[in-house]
């Protein structure tokens, strides 16, 4: 298939990757996993591999990421999470100390300041 140097896909060809391009990302399923992939770009790598047969893709960059579906909220994943992030970079040392939780009755918002 010969295609000149500026070319552009077709809308149906568009839709095509696109789809291909979710069901990539959705294959990871796991968010940990998406965002150590998304680091080093083999999801990039992925989706120009898929896409081959619909369109010939190149140079494949992935600039943006959007949430569409807010996730289902589980606490201990997300702080496992951040469990791994690593230390904090606070100027205080090796101090660490637990404070007693605070018990606020739900929807509870802050009175709003005068000044600041």
């Amino acid at each position: 298939m010969s295609q000149r140097k500026t070319c552009y896909a077709q809308s149906s060809q568009v839709r095509v990757i696109r789809s291909k391009m979710v069901n990539t990302i959705i294959r990871e399923s796991d968010l940990k996993e998406v965002v150590n992939k998304l680091l080093p770009d083999s999801i990039a790598k992925d989706i120009e591999k898929a896409c081959q047969g619909t369109y010939p893709l190149h140079d494949v960059y992935i600039r943006k990421v959007k949430v569409l579906k807010k996730p289902r909220f589980d606490l201990s994943k997300l702080l496992e999470l951040h469990g791994d992030g690593g230390s904090s970079k606070g100027t205080e040392g090796a101090v660490t100390a637990e404070g007693a939780p605070v018990g606020r009755p739900e929807g509870y918002e802050p009175p709003v300041q005068e000044a600041v």
